[in-house]
């Protein structure tokens, strides 16, 4: 399965006084709220948006009270407006397509921006002729990334090593589980890290991309969506070791450095706490190396995650919402899980709760070929507080308009 302004001007709202009184609160919806009182004692609320970055950068970490008077604290959230956050709420996943016209491309990006896309997460790394197109069209440009899932033809040539292998001892690199193009590498190697570094970096280094988005950022699915059970001939109501990674003998050493264990002699582990966590660990490590090395070029990362981190940890060793991102993208498709649309809303209501940065709910466009499904999962995800919507697959002439027709009333 397949997210920059900046705001240099005086916020003219703020009380020019030479003493600020400063209550800080939880709002009831997960965010914090600056209250603040001036001089003639007017009130008034930032909201979260506004404050969230304000806040970190004031120290609340640090155990200030929650009542300050502060001498420059007006100039501090003025500063801190300044860094770069995610304004794009609405986007699509699409592929670099170079079999197309430059004029069919033309088409379909002002196609998208004339009804409410705001950006693109675009697969097949770089392509300065469709990169000028997007651009062009007024889209943001963010390019997506496969990440441990690598088919790559060096890696093939110079390190199969690499590649993950399953508790049967069977390799990614020639028994891919599932389909084909599933050719996952451990995120447990430092060679690994490095590589998929020098990659990030090549796509963050470009001028016309705003940053990059992480997909299949991951172990291998040990269990399969309910949904696609059927599909592959398979019953995974509990996990099988064909599809339980990885085992290779890098990984195996790491472990055993770590834990004093051989991850083949864990009698259990489905359930063993400290094998698991290693595990969704070396991908959190990963993503703040990959985090890192994009925040140098100044450029925002995102993700394409599971639908709840719970679900993700149990599903593929994601523990996404330790994850340092600018926004994510948790795939919500309903129909993979045998879910209807409400659920859709409970994932996202879920996801906010678990964290900061702003959840844009992807949407599986082949299951919402009726326009009223449509509509209400566009609903149901703004009720449930996300921040916006990824798109992915075909959409209609009357899905754009239902689309536009119903993000202008929210």
């Amino acid at each position: 399965m397949p997210r920059e302004s900046q705001n240099g001007k005086k916020d003219n709202h703020l009380p020019q006084c030479s003493e600020l009184k400063v209550y800080l609160s939880f709002s009831s919806w997960r965010g914090l709220n600056i209250v603040y009182s001036g001089v003639h004692g007017h009130n008034s609320v930032m909201n979260r948006r506004e404050f969230l970055i304000a806040g970190a950068s004031i120290g609340l970490s640090a155990g200030l009270s929650p009542h300050l008077t502060l001498k420059r604290l007006p100039e501090m959230i003025l500063e801190t407006h300044k860094a770069k956050v995610m304004t794009s709420k609405y986007w699509v996943w699409v592929g670099i397509d170079k079999s197309a016209t430059s004029e069919t491309l033309k088409a379909k990006y002002a196609t998208m921006r004339k009804h409410g896309i705001q950006g693109v997460f675009l697969e097949g790394g770089i392509d300065e002729r469709e990169f000028d197109i997007v651009k062009e069209a007024g889209l943001e440009l963010h390019s997506w990334m496969w990440t441990t899932n690598r088919g790559d033809s060096w890696i093939r040539e110079h390190h199969p090593d690499w590649y993950m292998v399953s508790r049967n001892g069977k390799s990614c690199f020639d028994h891919p589980p599932y389909v084909d193009y599933y050719r996952w590498v451990s995120p447990v190697i430092p060679g690994v890290q490095n590589y998929l570094k020098e990659k990030a970096d090549e796509l963050a280094s470009h001028p016309a991309i705003s940053g990059v988005h992480l997909d299949y950022v991951r172990y291998p699915d040990i269990i399969l969506p309910k949904g696609l059970w059927k599909q592959y001939g398979l019953d995974q109501s509990e996990e099988m070791a064909d599809y339980d990674f990885c085992y290779s003998e890098h990984t195996r050493k790491a472990f055993k450095d770590f834990s004093g264990r051989d991850p083949l002699d864990i009698k259990d582990p489905a359930h063993d706490q400290q094998w698991l966590h290693f595990r969704y660990d070396s991908v959190t490590h990963l993503v703040k190396q990959l985090a890192a090395t994009v925040k140098k070029r100044h450029k925002f990362i995102t993700a394409a995650v599971f639908p709840t981190p719970s679900m993700a940890r149990k599903i593929c060793r994601q523990d996404w919402d330790k994850w340092p991102l600018d926004a994510v993208c948790p795939m919500t498709y309903n129909s993979f899980y045998e879910q209807n649309i409400d659920w859709i809303g409970d994932c996202i209501l879920e996801n906010i709760q678990a964290v900061t940065f702003p959840v844009f709910a992807g949407l599986y466009m082949p299951d919402l070929g009726h326009l009223d499904d449509f509509r209400k999962a566009l609903n149901v995800v703004h009720h449930r507080g996300g921040s916006g919507i990824s798109l992915f697959g075909g959409v209609s002439d009357e899905h754009w308009k239902v689309f536009e027709e119903t993000i202008r009333s929210h």
